[in-house]
């Protein structure tokens, strides 16, 4: 029971569970009501010096105690997002393999062996009935790169906020990385990386790879919702381009980026009087979010009627 952070309630578990489940002289006495767990392990986080620290001890109650770690994350969301996720996020995944110690319950699945795609989500999913999985190949990782095999991370961090903030369960989640090799050199010298080591596999095997993963995870969970993070620009955009017409799935840097940028900026108008298509816009960058934007802007030009031969003078 303890092993397993969906059930264990550690020393909130009462006299009477300890009895039925056999757990009599494995817990101090006192039993705590969830409330004192979560003001105790606040008070432990709060003696942490760097964010890196507070990120680490935060992972070791989501890694024990689920039911603990979303109380007490809910309970200060403001203070614990940018530890959570972005940015601090960013530190463990640059130094995931010497900071290894739990695979936090992610499904990693390996480019030369479509194979085990099945029974790797079958295993990981461990019975569970999955609704929303975020899956990611780690190559365009929060603006840092190619982070390989550790930008697992990213999608078990997704997961968290999609608890936290929008109250989905965490029993019907699943994080999921697809490794398909490096290009990051400073990985491919590590002798401690996890991942492959090898350049990224591209093309037609790994497209492969992809449709088997999309269709063995459709057939496993029939009411999936598949969430794509952090993948390269062009095939971030070739995989929801190739997907989005056939099953419900959503990919974060290309549309929920673009959908926030575009709220921000009619929010704005809305304020200064002007309009969309009187403005002249840039991107900084290139990358899967920057294309994301404009791609959502462009729509939303050619929405309020602007001509098609204008659009090309709104960029820069």
């Amino acid at each position: 029971y303890f092993n397993d952070p969906f059930i264990n309630k550690g020393t909130a578990f009462t006299e009477v569970e300890r009895e039925e489940l056999g757990l009599n002289g494995l817990l101090p006495a006192k039993v705590q009501a969830l409330q004192e767990q979560v003001d105790q392990t606040y008070a432990q986080f709060q003696s942490k010096v760097s964010n890196l620290e507070k990120r680490l001890f935060l992972m070791e109650i989501f890694n024990t105690n689920h039911v603990l770690f979303y109380k007490l994350f809910s309970q200060h969301v403001v203070e614990f997002m940018p530890i959570v996720y972005d940015p601090t996020i960013a530190d463990t995944i640059e130094n995931y393999s010497e900071l290894f110690v739990e695979p936090q319950g992610a499904a990693f699945l390996d480019i030369n062996h479509p194979e085990n795609i099945q029974s790797t989500l079958k295993n990981a999913a461990n019975g569970r009935d999955i609704k929303l999985l975020v899956v990611s190949d780690a190559e365009g990782i929060l603006g840092i790169g190619d982070w390989g095999v550790q930008g697992v991370d990213i999608a078990v961090g997704k997961l968290m906020v999609y608890t936290v903030a929008a109250g989905i369960d965490p029993s019907t989640v699943l994080a999921v990385v697809i490794d398909a090799g490096t290009n990051n050199e400073k990985l491919l010298k590590d002798p401690m990386y996890l991942g492959n080591k090898f350049n990224r596999v591209r093309g037609d095997k790994y497209y492969d790879f992809i449709d088997k993963f999309v269709n063995h995870a459709e057939s496993l969970f029939p009411n999936l919702y598949l969430h794509w993070e952090d993948f390269g620009r062009s095939n971030a955009s070739n995989i929801l381009n190739s997907y989005k017409d056939k099953i419900a799935t959503f990919n974060d840097d290309i549309q929920g980026t673009g959908i926030v940028v575009l709220a921000g900026v009619l929010g704005a108008l809305k304020i200064s009087g002007q309009k969309l298509t009187d403005q002249t816009y840039m991107s900084f960058g290139a990358g899967t979010a920057g294309m994301g934007i404009v791609k959502q802007l462009h729509e939303e030009m050619v929405e309020q009627g602007l001509p098609t031969k204008r659009l090309k003078s709104i960029y820069s």
